[in-house]
């Protein structure tokens, strides 16, 4: 999935000379977190955060002239950026080596758009459909081509659905463990047809068993 799929393209900008009132009164109306700064022909200057605001406010209430400081004081010039058609995947990456908590996107040197964590995060929550009525399955199978096949058929015998399939590997015994997800609330049919064709059910557990 690329970054136009969820990017928000309505934003609400400043330019570099607002202050800091202008910023705290957008940012409690519209309750965001980040600020993307752009000139006039809509080129980005910097992305100013409540974190900034924050280390900027004075600890007593005495005096508001830090309130007039223009956000190029104190807003993160040059961010890192995105591209609309970079992989959601790739803007994973960048918030979690960067520990950033916003990306500002950029086409042909204007803002476009901007994509935060939570987008993200709410995404992968979206694709794997945990946000679904559904049961996950974690399988160990063999590390060889095929393994998904024989898996799927079982599910095609049952008649469920698949909502999402994670692969990852099993360093310890050279195999792979399949997360899937399927939509049931009820997996003990399932479970019981993967066992009798030997394949290891990891999770989850049989409470049959106890």
């Amino acid at each position: 999935m690329i970054i136009d799929n969820i990017m928000h393209k309505d934003l609400h900008t400043l330019s570099p000379d607002h202050t800091i009132q202008d910023a705290m009164k957008m940012m409690k109306d519209y309750r965001i977190r980040h600020i993307p700064i752009v000139g006039e022909s809509r080129d980005l200057k910097g992305i100013l955060s409540d974190r900034d605001i924050k280390e900027i406010t004075p600890q007593t209430n005495e005096g508001n002239h830090f309130m007039n400081i223009p956000l190029k004081e104190i807003m993160t010039p040059n961010p890192i950026t995105g591209h609309p058609l970079d992989f959601v995947e790739d803007a994973a990456i960048i918030f979690y080596e960067q520990k950033i908590g916003a990306l500002p996107i950029v086409r042909n040197g204007k803002l476009c758009g901007m994509i935060t964590e939570t987008d993200v995060l709410y995404k992968y929550i979206e694709l794997t459909g945990a946000n679904r009525p559904s049961s996950q399955l974690e399988l160990r199978v063999p590390d060889v081509p095929g393994s998904l096949y024989e898996v799927s058929k079982i599910l095609f015998k049952h008649k469920v659905n698949v909502l999402s399939v994670l692969v990852y590997p099993d360093y310890e015994l050279n195999n792979k463990i399949l997360a899937i997800r399927i939509n049931t609330m009820n997996p003990l049919p399932v479970i019981d047809t993967l066992k009798a064709e030997g394949i290891d059910v990891l999770w989850p557990a049989d409470p049959r068993a106890k």
